[in-house]
């Protein structure tokens, strides 16, 4: 990770190409906020604007009153995040951390033209979307064109969940079909009407299935029911959606929709084999269907060579509903839906007024624009693409080096880690995975771990990441994963003479460590500077590793 320079006390601007893009962008924010700063606790008074409580008491505030299902990253030694730029991230101490989790800040957070456009916007009017303004339809416009010439209908929301529900009721109102079709292990929001067509959520819960629901294989030619060697993959998952479409008919229901991540987030950064998407949309229109892609974490250029995930399937692949979030107001809350005049005109059809009090407002209209300004100007679709391919690269060059590692997947800067105790069988290697992130975190790398198993390393960063930056993570990675397999290795021979040398497992002991969520001990050190030192009970797993 490039090195810093102190500007003040807990402040440092990184060097380097886009890192010093993001110490410029550090310079133009602190002045667009100089005022405000000064009458919060003086000139240079960056812990009073960031830092309202110790650590230790925003901790004990959000045990109090922040619901308990309402979980943080790294909750058995969280960060406390006060402010960041670019791609990097800084917690109380000034320590700066590499991003490598937000695909929300998809510009680099604190972007300046970002902030501006906001701030100015702000500055002469914000109201809802019933009065005319030039900003929401110049908008409208610029975002369409971005898409195939048929969507050209939108209607704005403040989330991609609100999207996804609004996706439903287009679906659902078209053709007046009820019943939806999703994929295993896919996530859609946070609304009952989504909970319900998401297994990512209901089947860790006590929800059971809706009748109306239609769960289809995930196409996975990794893990999945149709692996890479099969003759074709695409076709064969294809046709468990057909399957779905036939049994659901013989018992006297309609399909409403189809609904699917262009390419899977939380199911594990599932890249759908080509030609897999046309022929389930041409089995989906032949019941009455209609096709919804959603885009909410993978759209907007993160795939580099095209614009939106689902143009990697080709020309002749066109959703008749597109969802969009995340990325949309890098950070500020703003979403959409677009579709095609015909289902547009069938919504309103029903008579009822679809009005949202804040989707589309002068500010959120703004700020959407200057991440089009912003991606465009920046070339980050071209960034994506050349750091992509990249960082692939090295990771490839990983793959080849550690038996930890079973597959790497993923295009432009949206890359996935499969982590497996064994090359041959697959097996996920979950602890393994938990461990990573929370070592990695100790070297200033934040990264998630995700899919059904939690086994797979997710790498979804601001759009404005480096090769120096890929470079820096694969090194930390590198360095943690020899360590594992290296303690995995002698504890096994002592164990047992002869394992498959694919074959990694954790001790006991560590596994039930790893499933707890323990508290920071008073009596050590809380600081977590790069010297290694843990004070959660990860620590007692490397303590072992490094034996």
């Amino acid at each position: 990770m490039p090195p810093v320079t102190p500007d003040a006390p807990g402040e440092g601007t990184p060097r380097g190409t886009a890192a010093g893009k993001a110490g410029r962008w550090g310079s133009l924010a602190r002045q667009a906020l100089a005022g405000d700063r000064e009458s919060r606790g003086g000139p240079g008074s960056r812990a009073t604007m960031c830092e309202l409580y110790s650590k230790q008491d925003t901790l004990a505030l959000r045990r109090k009153h922040i619901g308990p299902s309402c979980k943080v990253f790294f909750a058995a030694d969280p960060i406390k995040i006060v402010r960041a730029q670019g791609q990097y991230m800084f917690d109380e101490r000034g320590e700066q951390y590499l991003d490598c989790i937000n695909n929300v800040a998809h510009v680099g957070h604190c972007h300046p033209e970002v902030v501006m456009a906001a701030l100015k916007q702000m500055e002469l009017l914000n109201t809802n979307s019933r009065f005319l303004h030039d900003n929401i339809v110049e908008y409208a416009r610029r975002l369409s064109a971005t898409l195939p010439e048929t969507l050209s209908v939108c209607y704005f929301t403040n989330s991609g969940s609100e999207a996804n529900d609004l996706a439903l009721r287009l679906a659902r109102q078209f053709r007046g079909h009820q019943d939806v079709i999703t994929l295993d292990h896919a996530y859609h929001g946070h609304l009952s009407s989504l909970i319900e067509i998401s297994p990512y959520k209901f089947r860790k819960g006590k929800d059971v299935k809706k009748e109306f629901v239609h769960v289809a294989p995930t196409p996975d030619t990794y893990r999945g029911k149709y692996r890479e060697d099969h003759a074709d993959p695409a076709g064969a998952y294809a046709d468990e959606v057909k399957k779905i479409i036939e049994e659901a008919h013989n018992s006297g229901r309609k399909i409403a929709a189809f609904i699917a991540e262009s390419m899977q987030s939380c199911g594990g950064q599932i890249i759908p084999p080509a030609g897999y998407f046309q022929k389930v949309a041409e089995y989906v229109h032949r019941a009455g269907g209609v096709f919804i892609a959603d885009e909410v974490q993978v759209g907007f250029g993160r795939v580099g060579k095209h614009f939106w995930s689902f143009q990697m399937h080709g020309e002749d692949f066109v959703p008749d509903i597109v969802t969009m979030g995340k990325p949309m107001g890098n950070g500020h809350p703003m979403a959409c839906v677009v579709t095609t005049k015909e289902i547009a005109e069938a919504f309103s059809s029903s008579g009822m007024e679809y009005f949202n009090t804040y989707g589309g407002n002068p500010v959120s209209s703004a700020i959407g624009l200057a991440v089009l300004n912003v991606i465009e100007s920046e070339d980050l679709q071209g960034n994506a693409t050349r750091v992509g391919d990249y960082l692939t690269e090295l990771l490839n060059k990983q793959k080849a080096k550690h038996t930890l590692i079973g597959d790497i997947r993923g295009i432009g800067l949206f890359i996935g880690i499969d982590l497996v105790k064994d090359q041959q069988k697959r097996t996920p290697a979950t602890d393994e995975a938990q461990h990573v992130i929370y070592k990695m975190k100790e070297k200033q790398v934040l990264l998630s771990a995700d899919g059904p198993h939690r086994n797979v390393l997710k790498i979804k960063p601001p759009m404005c990441f480096t090769e120096e930056d890929a470079k820096f993570m694969v090194d930390q990675l590198d360095e943690i994963l020899t360590v594992v397999e290296e303690a995995v290795g002698a504890r096994s021979e002592s164990v047992t003479s002869e394992n498959t040398p694919c074959r990694t497992k954790m001790p006991n002991e560590a596994h039930s460590e790893l499933l707890s969520e323990g508290t920071l001990d008073p009596r050590e050190n809380p600081s977590r500077k790069r010297n290694g030192l843990c004070t959660d009970k990860h620590s007692l797993l490397s303590k072992r590793l490094k034996t």
